[in-house]
């Protein structure tokens, strides 16, 4: 089938690149030009592992194409993809300004009969509004083609997007056309062999289904956090507390690891942006209120507990940072808790020594030059100097250090681990304090 894709970010290119791979002939449009030159030159915007290959490879078959140009997009794609971001507003609210102008431009070069899929995340009664924007251009224009608007909502984990795309948990088609469930029935049938993995519903409760999975997990991770906290204060060990729970296949073991609270591009603005749905309708979501309550609070607890070490005088001392992504396998740093961390620590008067494995070019584009930021080439230099060590991105790379070198380095000999990566007993072994999330310190001396 002949697909383009508005959008080259996280979901639009890693969409667009997997159903090329099937077979499909795809085009992906993008308004920014570096962006496309060099995609086309096999230059991927994003750390995403498998991604890179693949577009190169679609590239050379000449399954997958990448333009600015609008006009050549919608005269290319019986099924156009809206893959473009809806960041969140000033209120919370998912801004829509990017989905409603890819609408118009798609409205103002049809020619013919043509399908929307509404791929990003957006507030339910966002196809009413994308039709209504359709309508209006076609009108201007003085034609009627006929159009349908579905929703198709992604569930991709960064650093596991290709995958995920690839073996689909479930693909959602929200449409009360038949003759739109029918075209995207054909499109994904690639991915639906084994057994079916198609849900079709009506588009808000489409619309709806994606906010609501993102904040079931949000809320899993919030409520561990919550017993992590209650762990502490009671003598028990969140660790052996997730592994009890977790046996539970009602529970499951995913998204129940105690940290220091979600992160990155969804989480974050989904939940808001369905707190900010929620009172729209005169409906007070308490307990999404609370899961984000309990986020921006978890986002504090390694600051606060190295505070608390230094007895509040943070001024000159040195910190080292195993972590800048908000999660490993991606370069991401969008609502990072190590920039939560790092910015309490400059404006307590600390240094911060950073390393992480992909995510070093992003942190230097966020923050620039600084004279209290520098970004450790290794693991091993990020320690050099420094006082101590707060660990926030469980890395594979950072699970097995040597803990010898880590106390003879640090001038304090203290980790603080956001990611529980460590036996406690281990360290205790090496002359290292150690404070994690939901245990209690192995030195009682440094319980903080």
């Amino acid at each position: 089938m002949k697909v383009s894709v508005f959008g080259t970010g996280y979901v639009g290119l890693v969409q667009g690149t997997v159903l090329a791979d099937v077979g499909h002939d795809v085009i992906c449009i993008d308004i920014d030009e570096a962006k496309v030159a060099g995609l086309k030159a096999g230059e991927i915007p994003i750390h995403e592992p498998g991604l890179a290959p693949l577009v190169l490879e679609n590239q050379a078959a000449g399954r997958l194409r990448f333009t600015t140009n609008a006009a050549e997009g919608v005269a290319h794609g019986e099924l156009i993809f809206l893959a473009v971001g809806t960041p969140p507003d000033e209120d919370g609210s998912a801004d829509l300004k990017h989905v409603l102008a890819v609408a118009r431009t798609i409205a103002r070069y049809m020619d013919g009969p043509r399908t929307l899929v509404n791929k990003s995340t957006v507030p339910v009664g966002t196809a009413d509004r994308v039709a209504a924007a359709v309508r209006e251009v076609l009108q201007e224009r003085g034609v009627d083609y006929p159009f349908d608007v579905v929703s198709n909502p992604e569930f991709l984990k960064e650093g596991a997007a290709v995958a995920d795309c690839k073996r689909p948990d479930r693909i959602v088609i929200g449409t009360d056309s038949p003759a739109a469930e029918a075209r995207l029935r054909e499109l994904y049938a690639p991915f639906n062999r084994n057994h079916d993995k198609i849900v079709v519903m009506d588009i808000r409760s489409a619309e709806l289904t994606k906010y609501a999975a993102n904040a079931m997990l949000a809320t899993k991770i919030s409520f561990m956090n919550e017993i992590a906290n209650l762990a502490e204060r009671l003598g028990a060990d969140v660790e052996a507390v997730r592994r009890g729970i977790g046996s539970d296949p009602r529970i499951g073991y995913h998204f129940i690891y105690p940290g220091l609270g979600y992160g990155g591009s969804c989480f974050p603005k989904d939940v808001k942006a369905l707190i900010h749905t929620a009172r729209s309708t005169d409906f007070s979501p308490e307990l999404l209120l609370a899961v984000e309550r309990r986020n921006e609070a978890q986002r504090r607890v390694l600051f606060d507990r190295i505070n608390a070490f230094y007895g509040g005088e943070l001024k000159g001392k040195v910190v080292a940072l195993w972590g800048l992504a908000f999660k490993p396998n991606t370069d991401d740093m969008r609502e990072a808790p190590s920039r939560s961390l790092m910015e309490a620590l400059w404006a307590a008067g600390a240094r911060v020594q950073a390393h992480d494995p992909v995510a070093m070019q992003e942190a230097s584009r966020v923050y620039g030059e600084r004279s209290d930021l520098v970004l450790a080439a290794t693991p091993t230099a990020a320690l050099e100097g420094a006082d101590c060590l707060a660990i926030v991105t469980e890395w594979q790379t950072f699970r097995v250090p040597d803990f010898a070198q880590m106390a003879h380095l640090l001038k304090d000999r203290m980790v603080f681990d956001g990611r529980n990566l460590y036996d406690p007993a281990l360290l205790a072994r090496h002359g290292l304090g150690y404070s994690s999330i939901g245990r209690a310190a192995q030195d009682p001396a440094q319980q903080v």
